[in-house]
């Protein structure tokens, strides 16, 4: 009995060698090790099973006759376009050779080999090397499917013409380097969209850096973007890297850019112009090199000419502009997107999946969601929570045409009916100011005063529904008799 863990069986491993009996010994080496063994005496034998079956560790002889090994490994190590590259990048390679130099070892290191051995092979060695290749070939797959439940959480669903048309402009800015304006109402996704633009780069394999611009107070903004040495301020007992710096080699998504501070964004723009930055408190300039997607959900051109935005950096990230739609604009991609919060949401929540009953839908897709996509997934989360078996029309909030409740305290959407005859001789601002602070009531008293949750039904950040709620002049629990909630 010992204590080391036994190899998986059935990793299917290839031996490209011209020599016979050296396949031979491997082959037997291997499958005693329960691996399962696939031979080739020739580059043209190798593609053939490479084309043919799933390959989880090659290796691969230097000298193949007339061939030559190192060749076969730029090719399979190479991240073309074709097929075969694509899915045998990511292969671990051992390279084997009875007459190996310095400089070949060198080359096969530097065209991605995992490891280089020396015949006549030791049978130790080759068992040691074959469970180090194939537990970072596991080691990979699971990062790729990691990566790829992340970027399904971050997908852009929907079929209708107006999802179509973004797929298609985001397919032709992803893959240069231009500078990209992300407009929208809140709760659209503009994250979604700068994340499809990343994931669609040439720096995919960097970080994507997201900055929520309104969450950052203005005093603390730019030490967030560019950093700060130790002592920079009061509370900077050390030194720390900005976002700018994080983002090298990826891209940084300025969210909700609109909010930033002019003093913050003459910096941005120095960025923008020449890549380089300053840490707070530091004299060294830096460099970085990164992606810039910016989004707002406000009407830059218009804070450009009320001196709230610089014009130059406006035109800077303004390059290549692309609009998020509203939900209401898309409203056959209802059905699409509730059948894909309904399943994320009993997965979170540790519950058997939900079937949506039509009448439902039919509501859903009536309602024109102030909120957005947001707000949809807000209200499919309570439908999933608070629903028996089956999600049916009685489970739905009474602005979406569920049952209402007695007494008094009736709130919801559907109240906010307009008395046109009380706005005669109002101006279009007081109009709106009015309408909007009677919305944001409505939704307040729907939500007992908890501010989180009806900010993420309007769509909103919370620190701007607090700018609202100063700005409209409401006050925190009034008619309600309770207190707010974060």
């Amino acid at each position: 009995m010992t204590d080391e863990a036994p190899n998986p069986a059935g990793d299917p491993i290839l031996i490209i060698d011209d020599e016979k009996n050296i396949r031979r010994t491997l082959r037997m080496v291997l499958e005693s090790e329960g691996h399962v063994v696939h031979e080739a005496g020739s580059i043209a034998e190798a593609m053939i099973v490479l084309d043919r079956d799933a390959v989880d560790l090659i290796l691969l002889d230097v000298k193949l006759g007339d061939d030559n090994g190192l060749e076969l490994l730029r090719t399979l190590k190479s991240r073309g376009e074709d097929g075969m590259s694509s899915r045998t990048s990511e292969i671990p390679v051992v390279m084997i050779s009875g007459h190996a130099t310095i400089e070949d070892a060198v080359q096969a290191t530097r065209l991605g080999a995992f490891d280089f051995m020396e015949k006549p092979l030791d049978r130790n060695r080759v068992v040691v090397t074959a469970r180090n290749a194939l537990e970072r070939r596991r080691m990979w797959r699971e990062v790729h499917d990691l990566r790829r439940a992340v970027d399904a959480r971050y997908e852009l669903m929907g079929n209708t013409p107006v999802m179509q048309e973004l797929r298609r402009q985001i397919a032709k800015v992803a893959p240069t380097r231009s500078r990209v304006l992300v407009t929208g109402e809140s709760g659209t996704g503009k994250e979604l969209i700068a994340r499809a633009i990343h994931r669609n780069s040439s720096v995919s394999a960097g970080t994507f850096v997201k900055v929520n611009c309104a969450a950052i107070p203005p005093e603390l903004i730019e030490s967030e973007l560019f950093g700060h040495e130790r002592g920079a301020f009061t509370g900077a007992i050390a030194k720390k890297r900005g976002l700018f710096e994080v983002a090298d080699g990826g891209t940084i998504f300025l969210d909700e850019i609109g909010d930033m501070a002019l003093s913050a964004q003459a910096k941005v723009l120095r960025v923008l112009q020449t890549g380089e930055f300053t840490r707070v408190g530091g004299e060294k300039s830096l460099r970085t090199d990164c992606r810039v997607v910016a989004a707002t959900n406000r009407d830059l051109e218009q804070m450009v000419k009320d001196g709230q935005f610089r014009e130059d950096l406006f035109f800077r990230l303004n390059v290549v502009p692309i609009r998020s739609p509203e939900l209401k604009e898309r409203a056959d991609d209802v059905p699409l997107l509730v059948e894909s919060f309904v399943r994320e949401c009993c997965d979170e929540n540790g519950l058997g999946y939900k079937p949506v009953d039509e009448p439902v839908i039919e509501r859903l897709k009536q309602y024109e969601w102030p909120g957005n996509v947001r707000e949809l997934r807000n209200v499919v989360e309570r439908l999933v929570i608070m629903s028996d078996e089956v999600i049916r029309e009685k489970d739905l909030p009474p602005y979406l045409g569920g049952p209402r409740s007695g007494g008094p305290r009736q709130t919801g959407p559907q109240t906010a009916i307009l008395d046109l005859g009380r706005y005669a001789g109002k101006s279009l601002r007081e109009f709106r100011e009015e309408v909007e602070s009677e919305y944001i009531r409505i939704r307040l008293a729907e939500f007992e005063w908890n501010i989180s949750r009806t900010a993420q039904a309007l769509g909103i950040e919370r620190t701007n529904l607090h700018k609202k709620l100063r700005a409209l002049g409401i006050h925190r629990g009034e008619g309600t008799g309770g207190t707010d909630h974060e």
